[in-house]
């Protein structure tokens, strides 16, 4: 097994209301290594979406240790925070979040124009992934004029165009058609075999099946953290 990207020591995640203080991640402590495929599943409420923007360094506000690819990010401020995120994370998200005024081929640039490139290497970039994708003749096209499997490519493209370590998704396929659901795992799976960790939320068994691990969440809590027998892999209990 790969290098260590993620490991997670007693991360803690609450909300205050007034007097009250809700729990939504309880002394979280896992190990993610390069080439895993992990499904984070567990009912409504039960923290995964949490533990995600944990990981993707959206949330500030969870105590705890978390190493990303070697590099703590404990310790940084907001600004560190967002920039190693964009280095080594790419994230993507069950509403798409595409920006309407960009074209297909201007949403997949975005995260390369935070990072020093030449425009004509960040061009380069962003064509051959629309080669890979096929999806040259919809460049383009607003989001607006695709459909919602589409619009999920252009959101897969966007968050991989960089080549990040580590892909994030959350529920990914939830507003999909099953066809079109199958065709973004099945990708998740190609871009697995080439090397990328993938970590997903997502409430579909079906979905569970294309990867090589299941952490479950309740109430917070990791209950659950065993490898399976899905497409990648023979079931071994950890």
């Amino acid at each position: 097994m790969g290098t260590i990207v993620i490991e997670l020591k007693n991360v803690e995640r609450s909300y205050k209301a007034g007097h009250t203080e809700t729990w939504v991640l309880r002394r979280i402590s896992l190990t993610i290594r390069e080439g895993e495929f992990v499904t984070v599943m567990g009912p409504s409420g039960a923290g995964k979406s949490s533990l995600l923007n944990v990981l993707a360094l959206l949330d500030d506000g969870w105590r705890g240790e978390y190493f990303l690819g070697g590099t703590a990010a404990h310790p940084l401020g907001r600004k560190q925070r967002a920039d190693l995120a964009r280095q080594r994370t790419g994230m993507v998200f069950q509403s798409y979040h595409l920006l309407d005024d960009l074209t297909v081929e201007e949403n997949i640039e975005l995260p390369l124009t935070y990072k020093n490139l030449p425009a004509n290497d960040r061009k380069g970039m962003v064509a051959e992934i629309l080669d890979r994708f096929q999806m040259v003749a919809k460049k383009d096209l607003f989001p607006n004029q695709l459909s919602g499997g589409q619009q999920q490519l252009v959101g897969i493209a966007r968050a991989v165009v960089h080549a990040p370590a580590l892909l994030l998704a959350d529920e990914p396929t939830g507003n999909l058609h099953s066809a079109q659901a199958r065709e973004i795992m099945e990708l998740f799976c190609r871009l697995n075999a080439e090397g990328t960790t993938v970590v997903q939320v997502t409430h579909s068994e079906e979905n569970a099946r294309y990867g090589s691990r299941i952490l479950e969440l309740r109430d917070g809590w990791l209950t659950r953290d065993e490898a399976v027998a899905g497409r990648n892999g023979k079931a071994e209990t950890r």
